[in-house]
């Protein structure tokens, strides 16, 4: 028998994925399933963008290793990129491109953690920050955030999770799977509360572009020069520039942080794909019309899709200022079904109902679903009937 690691084994099945690959098995089954579960654009990667991966390939310029760090072309995007639209100043050597904004969060665990490192993580919380905090060897403290409360923590709850083992926080906003954003007050305050103790500021900016009815991200690291020395930002082009399969995300903060991320690189994954790279240039340094576009198409599809979740029966919703999801409280819809979980509840709506959301046991809140809105204004109500046509159904069983 091959032996399995434990730090593997520890390791829990991602849901987001775990159900998308329910998904497509059964649509190759020939069933017509409305899948709603996928963090990923519906809209196709700009032509100016894939035109300029063409045009790396035919001019041979990605046939060789690129520096593990990414292209120095790129890089200086990135550094540009926030200095027009954060007010914040980089330089190249504070900035490292990554397969993905994932495998930036991953490397960034590896270098931050030592064995019993506290991690404070709060809940709802993306899937697998849990798991690269565990593969690090850190210990994850997870804070709950209410509904009731926006799905956001305050500083006093912060600081009574606070112990001399804390290493950092993870604060992902727009938040996945919530949609919450916080605000320029209640991000000076936790920024203000980590620098006195001394505790780095994970700073998942990844849906930072899609905001709606007048909201807006403000990034942390631009509201003092102590606050941005303590903040690590993890970003990418994947969700603004519906590059999801270019796989293309960055880190930028402290240095010293960043140089041994390049270090942990060059032993791993030696470089991102340069085709992608060359794509995520044009992407950040073309005109940005797409990403607009892309937004506002969003926040139309939530003004449609959000009355006719909140009539569905046994569904509690708060209506997301960001990102694109809805996470919604469906256990009184699973018991009045007759399901013990909410887990088994969102199993039978994929089988029977054939609409799939992703439960919420991944995200840290059981009772609840994360349903994904990038589908167009049709699909998206004949998922709510769907819905609304199986809790009938299962109630009068």
């Amino acid at each position: 028998m091959v032996k399995i690691s434990k730090r593997i084994a520890q390791v829990a099945e991602s849901p987001t994925l775990a159900t998308s690959a329910k998904v497509k098995e059964l649509k190759a089954q020939g069933h017509d399933i409305i899948s709603l579960t996928v963090g990923e654009p519906d809209f196709e990667t700009p032509k100016q963008i894939r035109d300029a991966a063409i045009e790396a390939i035919s001019q041979n310029k990605v046939n060789h290793y690129t520096p593990a760090a990414g292209i120095l072309p790129l890089r200086q995007a990135i550094v540009d990129y926030y200095q027009k639209y954060e007010g914040l100043d980089y330089q190249i050597n504070q900035v490292i491109v990554t397969e993905g904004a994932k495998n930036a969060l991953y490397s960034l665990f590896q270098v931050l953690l030592d064995e019993g490192d506290e991690v404070m993580i709060l809940a709802p919380y993306w899937v697998s920050y849990t798991e690269q905090v565990k593969l690090a060897g850190g210990v994850n403290v997870i804070i709950e955030a209410e509904m009731e409360n926006q799905f956001k923590v305050t500083v006093d709850e912060l600081e009574k999770h606070r112990t001399d083992k804390t290493v950092a926080i993870v604060l992902n906003s727009p938040n996945n799977p919530t949609g919450s954003i916080y605000s320029k007050e209640e991000l000076t305050a936790i920024g203000n509360w980590a620098v006195e103790h001394d505790i780095v500021i994970v700073a998942d900016e990844i849906y930072a572009k899609l905001c709606y009815n007048g909201n807006e991200a403000v990034s942390i690291a631009s509201l003092s020069e102590e606050i941005k020395k303590q903040t690590i930002i993890i970003n990418g082009v994947s969700k603004t520039y519906a590059m999801t399969g270019w796989r293309i995300g960055y880190a930028l903060g402290n240095k010293e942080v960043i140089g041994k991320m390049i270090d942990l690189a060059n032993h791993s994954t030696s470089n991102p794909a340069g085709p992608s790279q060359y794509a995520a240039l044009a992407a950040l340094e073309g005109e940005q019309d797409f990403v607009e576009k892309m937004r506002q198409t969003y926040e139309k599809r939530l003004s449609h899709f959000f009355p006719l979740l909140e009539s569905i029966p046994g569904f509690r919703v708060l209506k997301p200022q960001g990102a694109f999801y809805v996470f919604a409280h469906v256990k009184e819809a699973a018991e009045q079904t007759g399901y013990q979980s909410v887990s088994d509840f969102s199993l039978a709506m994929i089988e029977e109902a054939k609409v799939a959301v992703v439960s919420g046991d991944g995200f840290g809140f059981p009772d609840y679903v994360r349903i994904s809105y990038t589908q167009d204004e049709e699909t998206l109500t004949e998922a709510v009937n769907r819905i609304k046509a199986f809790i009938e159904k299962k109630t009068k069983e």
